[in-house]
Formats: C-alpha cells, sequence, structure tokens
C-alpha cells in the first residue's frame, strides 16, 4: 500500500468534525429520555417512542444518504460538502429540540408530543446527512491502513473530549442557568452553547480535510446493486453485528448511569464524596468560585439533600473521570493495532467492557468509590476499540472495492445506521 501521510493539522481538523457530532450525541445518549419524562414532562413510554421513531427512520434514510453522497461530484468532493451544507441547520435543530413549549402558548399535550417527535426526527436527519458522509470522508483521506488508524485514533480522542465537556459540563450548567428560571431555560442555554460550538468544528473539518482517493472510473451502478454486493461482504457483515453490541454498550454505560446515580446511589455518601473535593457549601449564595459558575458547587449540608444538585455533580465527575482516562489510553495505545491486529483489540475490549459496564449493578448504593474504580476501569478497556472499528469499517469499503472492482465507501458507512 502506498504511504500516504496526513498531516498534524489535517488529523486534527477531521477531528473537529466528531467532536461536534458527539455535542449532540453524547446528549441524547446521556439524557435525551430524562429530558422528555423530567422536563418536557411526558411519559416513558411516549418518550421512548419519541426516542425510537428515528431510529427505524434512519434504518430507512442512512442508505438513502449513503447513495446521495457516492454520487455527489463538487469540486469539494464526494463527503466534505455534506460536512459544510448540514452545519448551520444542525445548529439550529439542535437548539429546537432542547426548546419546551412555554406552558403560556396553549398547546395541548399532542401538541408537545408532536413538537418533540418532529424536532428529534429533525435532528436524528440532520444527523444522518452530516455524520454518514462524515464517516465516509475518512475512508477516502488517506488509502494507507496504519494512517488511517492513527486518523481515527485522533478522530477518538476529540470525540473523547467532547464527552467529557458533554458528560461533566452539561448537567451543571442546566442547573446553573436553571437558577432563577427554570430547567427547561437550562436546557435551552447549555443546548445553544453546545450548537454555536458545532457550527464552528464543522467549518474547521471542511477547512482542513481532502479527499484522495478516487472511485475507480466508468464504473456505474445502481442502489439496488451496491445493497445487494454489500450484502455479500462478509467483513462488513460483522462489523454490523459489531456496531449493535458496541452502541448497546455505550447506551447502558451513558443514559442508564443517569437514572443510577440519581436514582438509586446514596445521595448522603455522594456528598460525602464530593465534598473530600472541596465542591460543596453550606452558604445559599455560593462561593463566588469558577467551579461554582459552572454549577460544580454543591448548596447545603448532608441532611439537605432532597433538592440538591448532589447527584449532577457526582454524575458529571463521574462521566469526567471515564471520558478524561478513555483520553490518556488511546493516546498510550494508538500503536495496539498495528502489533495485535485491529479484530483482536475490538474483540477482546468490547467483552471486558461489557463485564465491567455489567459489574456496576452489583454495587451497593453507598459504594461511590467502587463506581468511580469501575469507571476507570471500564475506560481503560474501551478505549482501544474507539479507533479501530472505525478503521475497519474503512477496510470494509476497500474490500468490497476488491471484491467488485466498484466503491461505494458512502454505502458502506451509511449503514452503521441500522445498528445504532
Amino acid at each position: 500500500m502506498a504511504q500516504q501521510p496526513l498531516s498534524f493539522l489535517e488529523k486534527a481538523g477531521y477531528s473537529a468534525g466528531d467532536a461536534a457530532a458527539n455535542l449532540v450525541f453524547m446528549s441524547m445518549v446521556l439524557f435525551q429520555l430524562n429530558f422528555y419524562t423530567d422536563v418536557f414532562g411526558l411519559s416513558a413510554s411516549t418518550a421512548a417512542a419519541i426516542l425510537l421513531w428515528p431510529r427505524l427512520w434512519d434504518a430507512v434514510f442512512d442508505p438513502v444518504m449513503g447513495v446521495l453522497a457516492d454520487r455527489t461530484n463538487t469540486r469539494w468532493g464526494k463527503f466534505r460538502p455534506w460536512v459544510l451544507w448540514t452545519a448551520a441547520p444542525w445548529a439550529v435543530v439542535m437548539v429546537l429540540a432542547y426548546t419546551t413549549p412555554d406552558p403560556a402558548w396553549g398547546w395541548s399535550t399532542g401538541m408537545v408530543i408532536a413538537y418533540a417527535g418532529i424536532t428529534n426526527t429533525l435532528l436524528m436527519t440532520l444527523y444522518s446527512m452530516n455524520n454518514m458522509p462524515y464517516s465516509a470522508l475518512g475512508g477516502v483521506m488517506t488509502a494507507d491502513l496504519n494512517e488511517r488508524t492513527k486518523l481515527n485514533s485522533f478522530r477518538f480522542v476529540s470525540v473523547n473530549v467532547a464527552q467529557f465537556i458533554v458528560g461533566g459540563f452539561t448537567l451543571p450548567l442546566v442547573a446553573k442557568f436553571a437558577q432563577g428560571h427554570d430547567r427547561a431555560h437550562g436546557w435551552q442555554m447549555t443546548m445553544t452553547i453546545w450548537a454555536v460550538a458545532c457550527l464552528v468544528l464543522f467549518l474547521v473539518t471542511f477547512l482542513t480535510t481532502r479527499e484522495r482517493i478516487k472511485p475507480i472510473a466508468e464504473t456505474r451502478s445502481s442502489p439496488t446493486q451496491d445493497f445487494t454486493d454489500l450484502l455479500k461482504n462478509g467483513p462488513w457483515i460483522a462489523l454490523v453485528l459489531y456496531t449493535v453490541f458496541h452502541f448497546a454498550l455505550l447506551a447502558l454505560r451513558g443514559g442508564a448511569h443517569y437514572n443510577y446515580y440519581h436514582h438509586y446511589a446514596d445521595k448522603a455518601s455522594m456528598f460525602d464524596f464530593v465534598e473530600t473535593l472541596g465542591l460543596t457549601t453550606p452558604d445559599p449564595a455560593g462561593t463566588g468560585s469558577l467551579a461554582d459558575s459552572l454549577g460544580y458547587i454543591v448548596h447545603g449540608t448532608r441532611d439537605s439533600l432532597a433538592h440538591s444538585n448532589v447527584a449532577d455533580v457526582f454524575n458529571s465527575i463521574i462521566n469526567m473521570t471515564g471520558t478524561a482516562t478513555t483520553i490518556v489510553v488511546i493516546m498510550l495505545s494508538m500503536g495496539l493495532s498495528a502489533r495485535f491486529g485491529k479484530r483482536a483489540i475490538g474483540i477482546v475490549g468490547f467483552g471486558l467492557s461489557t463485564l465491567t459496564a455489567c459489574s456496576l449493578y452489583l454495587m451497593p448504593p453507598t459504594a461511590v468509590w467502587g463506581m468511580l474504580g469501575l469507571q476507570v476501569l471500564g475506560a481503560i478497556v474501551y478505549a482501544p476499540t474507539c479507533a479501530v472499528m472505525w478503521a475497519m469499517y474503512a477496510d470494509a469499503a476497500d474490500y468490497s472495492e476488491w471484491q467488485t472492482g466498484r466503491r461505494f465507501t458512502g454505502m458502506v458507512f451509511a449503514t452503521i445506521g441500522f445498528s445504532l
């Protein structure tokens, strides 16, 4: 394989796009179900239906998006333009999706449900229109397999930086902006900040990347033929199954943790933990510190925790610790795939990650230090799997080209939507 090294700037610029995507994706994984139940006031079953419908829609739309991307031809390439075209609509819809209809508007419950369903579906559609071509872009920036793995390592460092920010600062900022207003206002303001960051990061990706691998000339086919050929691609089928379980694990580590820490873990034990870090004050007026400005100070005492933000702060610390560990391990493990192979790294890392995630549910509610330890251990074994999965999708696109004589990178990456 010819050497096609990528500059640090291009690797970092490419990674900015997935950092942006994860500002919304991780917000959805970690908080969206509880946002609909606790802020919108919807029942759990209604909220679950609102979350399910866009996933079903994506299973149909994502392959269509792959076909569109593969057949896009501009002076910027096939995939880069979609990152630019979707940036501004993404930011607008992201804010709308986390804007709660004001009771003064007089909307019925049905209208609120419809609003939530429409904005969530629009957001997921824009996510597909942006992230599927973005993922495919990484497969055509270089044909060098080692460079692809390095590129995806950069990508997942940025992903975990975004996850660190979302997991660590969303709930404290929501609580902070809600002071003097309500949590609906807190969510709207916090997501507006994330939306502006998304817009800037997408522009960085568009401006710093280039497409280098071109499709083989004179190879035309129908979308039906592309999909039929894809079903004959054994590595792609294995990757789809792997991705299903990978994102199921991510959802388990994400969304379920909110309820675990807010409704199961002992608040007094969490307060003691936070107090050892110097993040408490009995003064209702606060401390005036930077941590207080970011919502990281628990106001009150151990005996007045019923309506405190102690669970928000503890949950955020747990998220930040796990994500920081993941970032460090990703950077330290960049050479593992070259030594042991992507498949071995993926299988072993995923198996150990599953064990640590399930072990959390054996913890007693007062074992807050044990919860922290499991989060760190889970991050250590999970981190090496992040980059290899997406690098293997690019390899599967190469395999399809070798197998069929045609390249349909967009279709290969778009069908990840079946797995989410």
